[in-house]
């Protein structure tokens, strides 16, 4: 009988999404066969003392973490100090991918096309004159890091600006302003390490009490509507799909990776890039992966055979 791998299973953390890192870290633990993996659990806010003493024994670690201290890099780098392979991006790939202002940076040298943007800091006092002179109204504010839509507002006007900038100072000392492009949002899903794959596209439709995908939204059974795959025309599915291809490798992804985009029209406008997708009962990159044909346990495996591909 073949060894079981023994799985170190990494949720919760400090960051804002700890909760919802630990309910995707719920549903993975019950997708993986306990006839091939013996899992071990370990929250980094409690655990990382008791998971540096268990390394020799791991084979294979799962991050089901977000943001800062799970998505940016930092886990990854403890692990790939303690020899531990895991499913994702390393170190590079993470730190830039949570990046905003970077990833926009890196998506614009890769050609791939980026709605109109300023990068404002807390300390410049003609922010407001600057964003209008330059994107108009209405805009979308976004801190340099966070996810979920953690920190970001719609300004619809020069008077919501302050507040909004307010916001999302709350968790960054600069933060990206972007021109409101109104249209269809979708997300593209990538899997692979050297041969991608792109996933069918799912369009996201916000319940009519959201004024765009935000946390609530996101994470709230029944409070928004997903479609998969996307209802676009199969030209425009091809291009969102390169383009999510595309961004994956502008930011040195590796594994796995999902880019938001949004349709307007006949163009596509690359938003930004999760390297460690969400995985609860309303996340879109498991939707994506089972209109492909893989279930949540078969996505389990892929995502960990991926992991200790050399």
């Amino acid at each position: 009988m073949e060894r079981r791998l023994t799985v170190a299973l990494l949720a919760g953390g400090k960051s804002a999404e700890r909760e919802v890192s630990l309910k995707s870290g719920d549903q993975v633990f019950r997708a993986l066969d306990p006839s091939r993996y013996e899992v071990l659990r370990y929250d980094p806010r409690d655990d990382l003392v008791r998971l540096t003493q268990d390394a020799s024994r791991i084979d294979v670690a799962l991050i089901i973490l977000h943001v800062r201290l799970g998505e940016d890099g930092t886990i990854q780098g403890l692990l790939d100090s303690l020899a531990i392979p895991y499913q994702g991006s390393g170190v590079l790939g993470s730190a830039i991918a949570m990046n905003k202002i970077l990833s926009k940076q890196l998506y614009i040298q890769a050609g791939l096309p980026v709605a109109p943007h300023v990068v404002v800091e807390r300390s410049d006092p003609a922010t407001a004159e600057r964003v209008e002179e330059v994107l108009g109204f209405p805009v979308v504010v976004k801190p340099e890091h966070e996810g979920s839509s953690i920190g970001l507002s719609i300004a619809r006007d020069r008077g919501d600006l302050p507040r909004a900038l307010d916001l999302a100072w709350q968790y960054d000392r600069r933060c990206l302003v972007e021109q409101f492009i109104p249209g269809t949002e979708i997300t593209g899903g990538v899997l692979g390490n050297d041969e991608l794959q792109a996933l069918p596209l799912v369009e996201i439709i916000p319940g009519d009490h959201y004024e765009f995908f935000d946390y609530e939204a996101k994470y709230t059974p029944g409070a928004s509507h997903e479609v998969c795959p996307a209802r676009i025309s199969e030209s425009m599915t091809r291009r969102a799909q390169e383009l999510a291809v595309g961004a994956h490798r502008a930011l040195y992804c590796r594994g796995y990776s999902r880019t938001d985009m949004i349709v307007s029209g006949e163009n596509i406008y690359v938003l930004e890039t999760n390297t460690i997708p969400g995985m609860t009962q309303t996340s879109l990159f498991p939707q994506a992966a089972a209109a492909a044909g893989m279930d949540f346990s078969a996505l389990m495996d892929r995502l960990i055979q991926l992991a200790l591909e050399p």
